[in-house]
């Protein structure tokens, strides 16, 4: 841990930034070094923070993946859909004739 004049260096610097956002800084710098000289003097309170933040992210990420899956059910719904369907031609002429059409030939062994 820190010495005791480690301690009461960073104890005076929390109480200043404590008077400063009291006298209006509401800046959010001086409210992260206030929390974070805060956070040096008791380290439970850092473990609190982390975790309250990896619940935060964790239930973050739940509703992503939900949302995620959604879409890929309806993908798949409109894969299957699309497959069913002959659209045909995607520029609307055949561009290949009955001559041209290799169908029925081996050109494997010329």
């Amino acid at each position: 841990m820190n010495s005791p004049w480690q301690r009461a260096t960073i104890q005076a610097a929390a109480m200043y930034m404590r008077e400063r956002i009291a006298a209006g800084a509401d800046d959010p710098k001086t409210k992260v070094i206030y929390a974070g000289l805060l956070e040096v003097l008791d380290p439970t309170r850092r473990t609190v923070r982390i975790q309250r933040e990896l619940a935060a992210s964790a239930r973050a990420a739940v509703a992503i993946k939900a949302a995620a899956e959604r879409r890929a059910a309806a993908e798949r719904r409109r894969r299957e859909d699309r497959r069913k369907l002959n659209l045909g031609s995607p520029t609307g002429l055949e561009r290949r004739a009955g001559v041209d059409r290799r169908a029925g030939q081996d050109r494997r062994n010329r």
